[in-house]
Order: structure tokens, then C-alpha cells, then sequence
């Protein structure tokens, strides 16, 4: 028996998807048994959910238009699953839990909204219909979970049903994202980062949405000024975005002073690498995972003005307004003037913040109970 079904395009890296284990982690540690459908084969996240017992199946699909046959073995499976909730991740996943449902029978539909005010004119012309398709058929979903107010205030303007809509921030494994001395030192020596040197730094995929353009060019004033900072960003994307952004890091002098690396599984030991955590996406974001782990490594964050960023740095770190490189470079220089003492109060009191107020088992109960709650039925099975 399946109680929740998950849907989500893949398990590669992304905050969604770590989201995603957590939740189906947390409800298994609880009792409900849950399973995990992927469009796409593998993943690197899927150990992780072999780890905590939860059964993940893949719908095979090799290619974006790879459809007939995709169709056929989503449908198939939901017959076999027979939910009494299907829970789908993200907009390609929503759409396909709703073709679904006439196959699910008294099976309820629920949808998550992970993003806010996408530009969609940096995207492809799919991107911009399966978007107009979600709104369309919003409708449809029994319940809609956001996990930001940005994104429930966007999507509610255009079109998604308020009434059943619901906002359940993240939750952040704050035993996994924690300060680590010796996971620092490692990391930075493995880097080449002196004692001596502070080291900037932004994680995410390289994609518009994140701007890494900015924070490249606020490297640029930034690497004018000072002489003992270094630079680095984490991330996968495209060769081609990686090469244009490696150019803009060149023309503006920054040679050396700036790395480039893949994303990897244990991004908590990048985090602690850090003296400073810095989010310079323009748009979309909702609430990004990045800015909430780094604060529980005890990093301070420097953050756009997007999506929920504000509420979740509050006090403890500086918000400026997006594509502004000589803002983003000031605030780096206030966070860098900081004294040890007051460096050290900030380490404390970011990881104390989302301790309190984000941690993982807050998100699973509140995402439990409205579960619960549009099933009709407890979900937990005794004995389990």
C-alpha cells in the first residue's frame, strides 16, 4: 500500500530535490508509507533515499520527447500505486499528476510551487506554455503547497486558486549544515585559500535566474579594492554559460582570484569554507535553500531582494536589490569590517535563526497535517 506517491522530474542535485528526500524521509520515519516516482533514471540523490527505506521508481524516460511511452508507464504506475495522495514536485509534475487523475481514483492531487517571479522570456518557448498550463489547470489540484510568500502572492495573480493554497517554508537538516572547523580547513586548503585571505562565495546552477553575472562584476569592484579576498562559485550548468562567465571574470581582471567548481554531494563543506555566502539571483526564487543551510553553517549571508530572502536572513544578514554590483560589493565590504567578536555573534546568532525557525521537523509535521487533511484519513499506518 502507498499512502503518498511523490513525482518529480529527476534526483539530481537542486533545492527541490533535497527538499523532496527530506519530506519523504520524514513521513517515512513517520510511519506513512510513501514512494518516490522519477521521470528520469538515477540521480545522485537517490541513494539518499535508498538510505532512509523509500522505494523510488523510475518512468524511463531517455528523452524531452520521449512521450508516447513516458505517458503510458506514468499511468501504469498510478494505476498500480493507487495513492491515497499524489504529491507532485514542480511544474512538469503537476501538469502530469492531473493527466493522472482519472486513473486514481479517489486519490488526491497535490501540487507544490517552488518559484516566484520567473522571467520566463530567459527561457524556451515550452517553459512559457507548460507555465500557462499550470495556471490553467490549477484549478484541478486539491491542494497547492508553496514554500515561499512570494510564490504563493505570483502564482495567486495569475490564476492559481487561493483557497487552496497553503505556504510551508523549507525545512534545513541543521545536523547535516552545521559550523565544521575541520571540514573549513580541508575545503580551503584543497582549494588554495591562505589563512589570511576571505573567500566569497555563491552555489547554484549556472542559470539566469541566479545571475552570476552580478556577482562576477561586484568580484570586479570588489577585487579593485582589496587584495586579500577570493571568489569562488559552485555550481553545473552549460559549457557555454561556464565560458561566458569565465570571459566576464577575465575582462574584469580577476584571473585567479576567482574559482570555478562543480556542485558537489557534500555541499555543507563548501558552506563552511566560506566567510561569506552571497545570493545574487534576479528572479524566481521562492525559498532559496542555499541562504538557509550557509546560515546554519554559521555563515553570514549577503542576499538579493528576492523571494522570501528577506524573511529568511532577517536580522542576521544584509538584503540588496538584484543586478546592482556596486551595491552587493558594499555590503560585502560592511560584512568583511566586521571584528572577530562580532563575527563570531553572527556565526551563532544566523545558525540559532533557522534552528529555530526552519528546521526539517517543523516542515514534515506542518506538511503531514495538510496532507492529512485533503486525504480525509490519518496516513500514518500503525505498527509500521
Amino acid at each position: 500500500m502507498v499512502q503518498v506517491l511523490f513525482l518529480i522530474r529527476s534526483l539530481n542535485f537542486g533545492g527541490s530535490e533535497r527538499q523532496l528526500v527530506m519530506m519523504a524521509a520524514g513521513l517515512k520515519a513517520s510511519g506513512v508509507p510513501v514512494r518516490v516516482a522519477t521521470f528520469y533514471e538515477g540521480g545522485p540523490l537517490r541513494d539518499e533515499l535508498t538510505r532512509h527505506g523509500v522505494e523510488c521508481r523510475s518512468l524511463k524516460k531517455r528523452t524531452r520527447w520521449d512521450v508516447v511511452g513516458f505517458l503510458w508507464r506514468w499511468i501504469q504506475m498510478a494505476r498500480d500505486c493507487r495513492p491515497s495522495v499524489l504529491y507532485a514536485f514542480l511544474g512538469s509534475a503537476n501538469l502530469m499528476a492531473i493527466m493522472a487523475k482519472p486513473w486514481l481514483g479517489h486519490a488526491k492531487i497535490v501540487w507544490s510551487v517552488r518559484a516566484s517571479n520567473m522571467d520566463l522570456g530567459q527561457y524556451g518557448w515550452l517553459d512559457r506554455i507548460l507555465f500557462q498550463l499550470e495556471c490553467s489547470l490549477a484549478r484541478f489540484a486539491d491542494r497547492i503547497i508553496v514554500n515561499s510568500t512570494a510564490g504563493r502572492d505570483y502564482v495567486a495573480a495569475r490564476g492559481f486558486p487561493k483557497d487552496k493554497m497553503v505556504v510551508i517554508p523549507n525545512g534545513i537538516d541543521t545536523e547535516r549544515f552545521r559550523p565544521n572547523p575541520s571540514s573549513r580547513e580541508r575545503m580551503r586548503k584543497e582549494w588554495g585559500i591562505g589563512g589570511h585571505e576571505f573567500l566569497i562565495g555563491v552555489v547554484g546552477r549556472l542559470d539566469p535566474m541566479k545571475d552570476q553575472e552580478t556577482f562576477v562584476r561586484a568580484a570586479g569592484v570588489m577585487g579593485r579594492q582589496r587584495q586579500d579576498v577570493r571568489f569562488v562559485c559552485v555550481g553545473n550548468g552549460s559549457d557555454e554559460r561556464r565560458q561566458a562567465l569565465e570571459r566576464l571574470a577575465e575582462g574584469l581582471g580577476l584571473g585567479k582570484r576567482i574559482l570555478w567548481k562543480e556542485a558537489i554531494s557534500d555541499v555543507a563543506t563548501v558552506y563552511c569554507a566560506l566567510d561569506l555566502l552571497t545570493l545574487s539571483s534576479a528572479f524566481g526564487e521562492g525559498f532559496p535553500n542555499v541562504v538557509a543551510e550557509a546560515m546554519a553553517c554559521g555563515v553570514p549571508c549577503v542576499v538579493t531582494d528576492v523571494g522570501d530572502s528577506r524573511m529568511i536572513v532577517g536580522e542576521t544578514g544584509i538584503i540588496v536589490p538584484a543586478r546592482d554590483p556596486a551595491a552587493l560589493s558594499k555590503a560585502w565590504s560592511m560584512v568583511l569590517e566586521w571584528n572577530a567578536e562580532k563575527r563570531a555573534l553572527m556565526s551563532r546568532q544566523t545558525r540559532e535563526r533557522i534552528v529555530r525557525h526552519f528546521n526539517v521537523d517543523r516542515m514534515v509535521e506542518a506538511t503531514l497535517k495538510e496532507l492529512e487533511q485533503v486525504a480525509g484519513k490519518s496516513l500514518a499506518v500503525v505498527g509500521r
